[in-house]
């Protein structure tokens, strides 16, 4: 018997057990497809907050969550013993126009009220190799952003979750309530359920360099990721594909997405492409992740829908995901909420 039974062994399923095992509920974690099956298992990483303009409960929520990024993952190493590859090393992102520079500008200022002093927006100058273009010769400089090895974060807090006696299966039945963390099959299945769209899948490519720039600010650029990984890797990606055949085989558009970033960074022209990989995102209508208890279903709940934000919002997710589910208290803002599911 356990206190909590989790469908779903991607980040929010894992992180949601991994807080209620901190709170001392008795856990099992339950995946026919295994670990990070889905899109957890990729390979980018990129932790980066929406700009601080104009606000809202989501942009809060996310600022919250990702300063708990660092205690988070320092405390599931302890455990498990592993590496996530977690470091908040900032992002650039080159301003093209005299209107982007001044929009950047009126950031800063909202940034400074928003953000407080726990992270800088502000337009710097910088050269060298690791170093894209800018027209302007100016880029925004954010110290919030983070970065970690999806994969090592997961095997990171599967093994946390099991030093602690937490169970990881294939196959179980389901003893006390449910938390449905499933991804985008999820979605799928909840709207044919409720007869409305409630989310779908988008699909990404992305690629694995043979790079080092450990420690580098992670750069967002024409509206491409480049993540350099603490293990010498760097990750560019992705394509957002709303229609398409196969979940998991890459193409010509990852092709694109390798010589675009080559463009970006000259420095990574001729970096080897160690790894090409594929998956689909889950992304619930509102954009936004969809948490709280399952419509019509006592004693289960939902946490989906993370989208690009999974691993970025994890961390606040699975606490307000126990508060709810072990202590019965509903903290979830009502944008996110499984109330917006017309029943």
């Amino acid at each position: 018997m356990v206190d909590l039974t989790v469908r779903g062994a991607g980040i929010f399923g894992l992180s949601i057990a991994w807080a209620a095992l901190r709170r001392g509920a008795r856990v099992r974690v339950v995946d026919p497809r295994g670990l990070g099956a889905g899109s957890s298992g990729g390979i980018v990483g990129a932790l980066q907050p929406h700009t601080p303009d104009p606000w809202n409960d989501k942009k809060q929520f996310q600022l919250e969550s990702l300063l708990m990024a660092k205690d988070f993952w320092r405390d599931v190493d302890y455990n498990s013993g592993l590496e996530s590859g977690y470091g908040r090393v900032g992002r650039l992102m080159p301003l093209a126009t005299d209107q982007d520079v001044t929009l950047a500008r009126s950031r800063c200022k909202h940034a400074e009220f928003r953000w407080g002093n726990n992270a800088l927006w502000e337009i710097v100058e910088v050269s060298g190799s690791w170093c894209p273009s800018s027209p302007t010769g100016l880029y925004v400089s954010d110290t919030l952003s983070g970065i970690l090895n999806p994969r090592k974060a997961i095997d990171s807090l599967a093994k946390a979750i099991q030093s602690q006696g937490g169970d990881i299966t294939t196959e179980a039945k389901t003893d006390g309530p449910t938390v449905w963390a499933t991804g985008w099959q999820g979605l799928l299945e909840l709207s044919k359920l409720f007869e409305q769209p409630i989310g779908n899948g988008v699909k990404g490519q992305a690629a694995l360099l043979e790079y080092n720039a450990a420690g580098q600010p992670q750069i967002y650029a024409d509206g491409l990721h480049l993540v350099p990984h603490l293990d010498g890797t760097l990750a560019v990606g992705s394509t957002s594909e709303r229609e398409f055949e196969t979940p998991d085989t890459t193409d010509e558009a990852l092709d694109a997405i390798i010589a675009q970033a080559r463009d970006i960074v000259p420095a990574i022209a001729d970096a080897p492409v160690l790894q090409r990989w594929a998956g689909v995102r889950p992304r619930a209508k509102n954009r936004a992740p969809l948490l709280g208890p399952w419509p019509s279903r006592s004693g289960h709940f939902i946490a989906n829908g993370g989208f690009k934000i999974g691993f970025g919002m994890a961390p606040k997710i699975s606490e307000i995901m126990v508060d709810l589910v072990l202590e019965g208290r509903d903290t979830i803002p009502p944008d996110f909420h499984t109330n917006l599911i017309q029943t």
